[in-house]
């Protein structure tokens, strides 16, 4: 299926979408079969989410048009090396080892700083969550995207993750934990890998994150605003491929 065709489907997605009523504090998580989408050894889901409070805006409310998108996708090992929380679902190992994971889908704007925190509710259904954890295994993240990002690309929860994840299953991600034994291990090898797993996408289109000391923790894919991969700007695109690298597997 062609990009375009994705697409597509992205924005017919958005278009559709429609409100819904905001969840009880602590909704019940059951299983599911999308488990088997997680970038994760394997992923089981929470009996029961914890009693998460409303998300609080980090800065102003900013709604100007969207020219573009960028897909955030978090290196899991790294976060958690660092992560003050290690009984997180995340962290834990309980729920399953998690590589690259969902960080979010975020609009861009044309010049300037990007649109955001355009709105506090709906906030998201049980539904959001067990289709949710086992691409962004954080709970707190999961409202936090939406109103945010989420709510300057569509108008309820479900259909902005609805649209993350399908952005998130067109990629497939290369074995960073083979890669970070490479010996002389430099970005371009990390560009080079995805390119190599991903029919279509160039090294250009492809974004990096590194701690100051080098080590990787993020990615950016940056899309145009029909949701086609497109060359990432200078802040987005990160070091350049001469760039030493180095990649955490975990304790």
């Amino acid at each position: 299926m062609s990009w375009f065709r994705h697409g597509l489907w992205a924005l017919l997605a958005v278009a559709s979408c429609s409100a819904a009523p905001p969840p009880s504090p602590t909704p019940s998580l059951t299983p599911s079969a999308l488990a088997r989408q997680a970038q994760a050894d394997q992923c089981t889901l929470p009996a029961r989410l914890p009693d998460l409070p409303p998300v609080r805006p980090d800065g102003p409310a900013r709604k100007v048009p969207v020219a573009g998108y960028t897909l955030a996708i978090s290196w899991s090992p790294e976060y958690c090396r660092n992560d003050h929380d290690p009984a997180s679902m995340q962290c834990s190992g309980r729920n399953g080892r998690f590589g690259f994971i969902l960080h979010g889908l975020w609009p861009e704007a044309a010049v300037g700083p990007p649109p955001q925190w355009c709105a506090l509710t709906p906030r998201p259904s049980a539904d959001v969550y067990t289709r949710t954890l086992c691409t962004t295994p954080v709970p707190g993240l999961i409202e936090h995207e939406w109103a945010k990002h989420g709510s300057c690309i569509a108008a309820t929860p479900e259909a902005y993750w609805a649209l993350a994840r399908h952005i998130w299953n067109r990629f497939r991600w290369p074995d960073a934990y083979a890669l970070s034994r490479r010996r002389g291990l430099v970005v371009g090898d990390l560009r080079q890998q995805i390119v190599a797993a991903n029919a279509g996408l160039k090294p250009e289109y492809i974004g990096v994150l590194l701690s100051a000391n080098g080590w990787l923790r993020e990615l950016r894919i940056c899309h145009d605003r029909a949701f086609h991969p497109a060359e990432c700007d200078r802040a987005a695109y990160g070091p350049p491929d001469t760039a030493p690298l180095k990649i955490w597997r975990g304790r």
